[in-house]
């Protein structure tokens, strides 16, 4: 009986008190997906004698490390030139950045735009409703959340684009 009543308290004893069901350890560790998110983008505002192009483009990345970054954004843009064109422009864009150094940024971006423009003039009017697609590679000079650089359409035709020219400048502004 002594045996027993021995090895019964160093049973209950001998183990840990802690008893706890099945342990969510996700809720315990917080995630830091958003000290890795910064946002930004673009506004654009040109106003002139019978003009208007106004532009507003948000995006977003993810810093996967110093190095690379990558990201999604949206655009609209309205243009208009009084009693000859008038354009609305709107879509989105995937966007990948590249820092071998701090201060030089290297990005790529493929822009899938919907496109509805109208052209008046003294023979009529004629209506356009089209996809534009832009592959962008561009390089920047670099200053903290601040990138100014030239990027390259390499999908550019001279006919049947929305953009002028295969080069154009930038600014990329993130938070």
């Amino acid at each position: 009986m002594k045996l027993t009543l021995l090895l019964s308290i160093v049973f209950l004893f001998g183990f840990n008190s802690e008893i706890s069901a099945q342990e969510n350890t996700e809720m315990k560790t917080k995630s830091d997906f958003w000290n890795h998110v910064q946002f930004g983008g673009g506004l654009g505002l040109g106003v002139g004698n019978g003009y208007a192009d106004i532009m507003v483009a948000p995006s977003a990345i993810y810093n996967f490390n110093q190095y690379v970054s990558a990201g999604l954004g949206v655009q609209y843009n309205y243009v208009k030139q009084r009693d000859l064109y008038k354009a609305n422009m709107y879509g989105g864009s995937v966007v990948a950045l590249f820092n071998p150094i701090e201060e030089l940024q290297i990005s790529t971006e493929l822009e899938q735009l919907r496109v509805n423009r109208t052209f008046n003039d003294s023979f009529g009017s004629d209506s356009q409703d089209f996809w534009n697609t832009a592959l962008f590679v561009g390089a920047g000079y670099r200053n903290e959340n601040v990138t100014i650089g030239i990027r390259y359409n390499v999908l550019h035709k001279d006919r049947d684009n929305i953009y002028a020219e295969p080069f154009m400048p930038f600014v990329r502004i993130f938070f």
